[in-house]
């Protein structure tokens, strides 16, 4: 038994081996199509098809909203997100293929949505049918989030969208998209307010929506124009000017480094998303031909793999400690620390994954000789954007040391 599940409660050793027999029964076994590595990354139509109607499945027995009210398409439980997450990850099932709708949209919607709103959009977001994506980075407004100026003007009851996002992950896909606006050119954070749009029906009557390739030869990054493109009031979450205060419950989920929200306590939970990563590496290491040997047997290697699986549990015990109030000092504490870290923990260990493979580590996605069918460089790649992505690295140290230590501003 595992130690998260020990100390589960009564509620939570059931729904656990509920989601243990429903998982046994029902895994989908190995996709008809290649998947990309994340979620991400989804480029075709039938890799989408395929993680859509898996998530769907999984929705409807009950292991996805779990911890949501009823009222708006969720399972109305207590905490028990995380434990149908921990058996997903056991049973090593596919992803979900709306992650940014499960982890940003999501608890954004709930806590500053209208109900209407809520009991409209929270359902098909759960269920995957409707994909979501984020609409805050623009070609000059960057790790600078306040300084974005695609504008929204009222005109009667519409707003008229004009402008131009980037880094769009899963536009490509999306149904809605979260976005935050500019409403006021005279106030740079009160000027901020927060909408969802439907960008998919909107496609070539007010949002173009063009694919970025990254080196990787992968397309999830877009960018998406507005044209003159209108939407209801009714669309905008919380009040006008407000935008900043939402902006930053979205940003405390992705800066989450993997965690949820559960909508009755307003705290982050823990949310195992992914296999650990070091537990990969050793296993590469011990399939890596190293003369009569393998990468295992170095010295040199076991030290950074052991330095690697230290940094991994303790991020994943620091992350624990984000279900115990009392230890939670300061808001922005955990979210901050744990995405910081994730990131750059990942990062090292791609990089030390490439160290093993030696020579083998230029071989690419598709190439028979490519060790773990070339995954390792593709992760060392793609890391780069992860230690960018809600906040570079370089502003995470900075929020840390100005606002929660109360170090003097960075000159």
């Amino acid at each position: 038994m595992s130690e998260s599940a020990r100390k589960d409660t009564p509620e939570q050793a059931e729904f656990r081996q509920y989601c243990q027999n429903w998982l046994a029964n029902n895994h989908p076994g190995e996709p008809p199509v290649r998947l990309s590595l994340s979620p991400l990354e989804i480029m075709t139509n039938d890799q989408l098809g395929y993680l859509q109607a898996w998530q769907k499945a999984a929705y409807d027995a009950g292991l996805v909203g779990c911890d949501y009210p009823e009222a708006v398409g969720g399972g109305g439980r207590e905490d028990c997100q995380r434990v149908a997450n921990e058996e997903m990850l056991r049973a090593k099932t596919p992803y979900l293929p709306n992650v940014i709708g499960l982890g940003m949209a999501a608890p954004t919607v709930f806590f500053h949505g209208q109900e209407a709103l809520k009991e409209r959009l929270l359902p098909r977001l759960f269920s995957g049918e409707d994909i979501w994506c984020q609409g805050f980075s623009e070609p000059g407004a960057g790790s600078d989030l306040a300084s974005v100026q695609t504008f929204a003007e009222k005109k009667g009851d519409k707003w008229v969208i004009n402008g131009h996002k980037v880094w769009t992950s899963l536009a490509h896909f999306a149904e809605w998209m979260i976005i935050l606006l500019r409403t006021d050119k005279s106030h740079k954070y009160e000027g901020l307010s927060y909408f969802v749009v439907p960008i998919k029906s909107a496609l070539g009557k007010g949002v173009t929506v063009r694919p970025l390739i990254k080196i990787t030869g992968e397309t999830g990054f877009n960018e998406v124009i507005f044209e003159n493109l209108e939407i209801d009031d009714s669309h905008r979450l919380d009040q006008l000017g407000k935008g900043w205060q939402v902006a930053m419950t979205t940003l405390a989920h992705e800066r989450g480094a993997g965690q949820m929200v559960t909508p009755r306590s307003g705290g982050l939970k823990s949310k195992a998303t992914h296999a650990s990563n070091s537990t990969n590496l050793i296993e590469l290491a011990r399939n890596t031909p190293r003369g009569d040997k393998t990468a295992a047997d170095d010295p040199l290697v076991r030290d950074a793999m052991m330095k690697s699986v230290i940094r991994e549990w303790g991020l994943a015990q620091n992350q624990r400690r984000s279900r115990v109030p009392a230890l939670q000092d300061h808001p922005m504490r955990l979210p901050l620390q744990n995405k910081l870290l994730a990131s750059e923990i990942s990062q090292d260990i791609a990089s030390l994954a490439l160290d093993i493979e030696g020579p083998a580590s230029s071989l690419y996605l598709g190439d028979p000789n490519a060790p773990d069918g070339g995954q390792w460089p593709m992760a060392y790649m793609n890391s780069y954007g992860m230690t960018i992505a809600a906040g570079t690295s370089e502003v995470q140290r900075n929020i840390l040391g100005e606002r929660v230590l109360n170090m003097p501003k960075s000159k």
